[in-house]
């Protein structure tokens, strides 16, 4: 069975999770995967591919205890799980296996 593999938006959801360490929330993914690619990216796309990848278990979460910061509201924390650090370099070694010797076909920009 082929394993199976991750979507752009999935891969930038868990690089930011991962860059900004272990236990974070959306918000600062959102800020993140804005402030690296330079695109914009809605809270709830990023919530969405949160929810996708803990129900396929590559991430998993856990609720924060209520703060009066936030009106008494918990936070929903986020951690990449082992199994999606695997899937994350074999999706690398994929994109660059296909992006090999193709400066001369793109023009070397």
């Amino acid at each position: 069975m082929a394993r199976e593999s991750l979507g752009e938006f999935e891969q930038l959801v868990m690089l930011a999770i991962l860059r900004l360490g272990e236990d974070v929330y959306g918000v600062p993914v959102v800020e993140e995967i804005e402030r690296r690619t330079g695109r914009g990216v809605s809270r709830a796309a990023v919530y969405i591919a949160l929810r996708r990848l803990e129900n396929k278990g590559l991430v998993s979460s856990h609720m924060a205890d209520p703060t009066p910061e936030r009106g008494g509201r918990a936070k929903r924390f986020f951690r990449v799980e082992p199994d999606g650090i695997d899937l994350l370099r074999d999706s690398r070694l994929a994109l660059l296996s296909m992006w090999q010797d193709l400066e001369p076909v793109l023009g070397g920009r």
